[in-house]
């Protein structure tokens, strides 16, 4: 067991989020329209690092759903990532414990999704163990699902991890080459930068060769465990091409800063089954650059959470890392 270290804030409560209230009316009644009846009750999602509008909405008529929501002009990213996740959570195979799409809705300058609502809370930590077991069960059926790609899927045109790791997520490289500043790090690390380098560099080589779909942002947020204790997977706006072991990577960054045996955890996950030897250590290397490196950048529509967040987890990931290369 390595010692805890809590997130900065909980993931239930990074979001800040607009208020139903504070919607354009305009919006609010066709919202109402389309879901059959006026709303009575909305309960913001306090999970998530956006600042979209996202609330289990309740109707007179004793309807639910989940509805997300972004101004055209100002959040334009958003309404292209909810657009997005509109279109691949159509696509998804049946089966699958994802939310379901009813609509999408342009009105007043903002775009809307409604969604299927999942009756479930986004886990806490520490992980509770029926809930970390139902998470990666749950996964495990997901990653089989899309371990060959639906053509659905394929037809709207999905990303390469391979290519993403190499425009976007490798940093350790741009640091060593000085065409980006080194992030503060702890004495034991502060002379690895090759070595990071060079191990993340294997992630787009090793993320080349999957045939399947991965979700691509798979955290402990984006959880939701339902009242059978059924894990749920939320927010798909960035499935790509990749193998199934990235995710696990990423989920598992949690486990470990509980201080579990997140080695073991993954060494048993049937995605990492046929891993590379190192993929879990060029997968942590690439998502401590990516999250250390990319802490001061925080665009405006983003929760003023999400820079803390963004540290703490690379900051796991580095210390993850650290211990199976025995630089501590």
């Amino acid at each position: 067991m390595t010692p805890t270290s809590p997130p900065p804030v909980p993931y239930h409560a990074t979001a800040r989020r607009p208020e139903w209230a504070t919607l354009p009316a305009t919006l609010r009644t066709a919202i109402g329209d389309r879901l059959g009846a006026p709303v009575v009750e909305a309960r913001t999602a306090g999970a998530g690092f956006t600042r979209g509008f996202a609330a289990v909405l309740h109707t007179a008529a004793g309807g639910r759903a989940f509805v997300k929501a972004a101004a055209t002009a100002e959040q334009p990213r958003l309404v292209d990532w909810y657009a997005r996740e509109a279109a691949i959570l159509d696509r998804l195979p049946d089966g699958l414990r994802v939310p379901r799409p009813r609509w999408t809705l342009h009105e007043a300058g903002w775009f809307a999704l409604c969604l299927d609502a999942v009756d479930g809370h986004t886990p806490r930590l520490p992980w509770a163990p029926a809930e970390l077991a139902a998470t990666l069960t749950g996964y495990a059926d997901v990653a089989a699902a899309l371990a060959t790609a639906p053509a659905g899927l394929v037809g709207i045109g999905l990303p390469h991890l391979a290519d993403l790791a190499r425009d976007d997520i490798l940093w350790w490289g741009e640091v060593v080459a000085g065409r980006e500043p080194a992030p503060s790090l702890p004495v034991p690390v502060r002379d690895r930068l090759p070595d990071l380098a060079a191990l993340e560099s294997r992630l787009p080589v090793y993320a080349a060769g999957a045939t399947g779909l991965i979700h691509g942002d798979l955290r402990l947020d984006n959880v939701l465990i339902d009242g059978a204790g059924q894990a749920w997977f939320c927010d798909w706006t960035w499935l790509c091409h990749g193998p199934a072991w990235f995710d696990l990577a990423t989920l598992l960054l949690t486990a470990y800063a509980d201080g579990q045996d997140a080695d073991a955890l993954f060494a048993r996950h049937p995605t990492a089954a046929g891993a590379p030897s190192d993929a879990l250590d060029a997968t942590l290397a690439a998502l401590s650059g990516y999250f250390l490196t990319t802490a001061g950048s925080t665009p405006g529509t983003a929760s003023p959470h999400l820079p803390a967040h963004q540290r703490w987890s690379g900051e796991q990931a580095l210390g993850w890392l650290a211990r199976r290369q025995g630089w501590n």
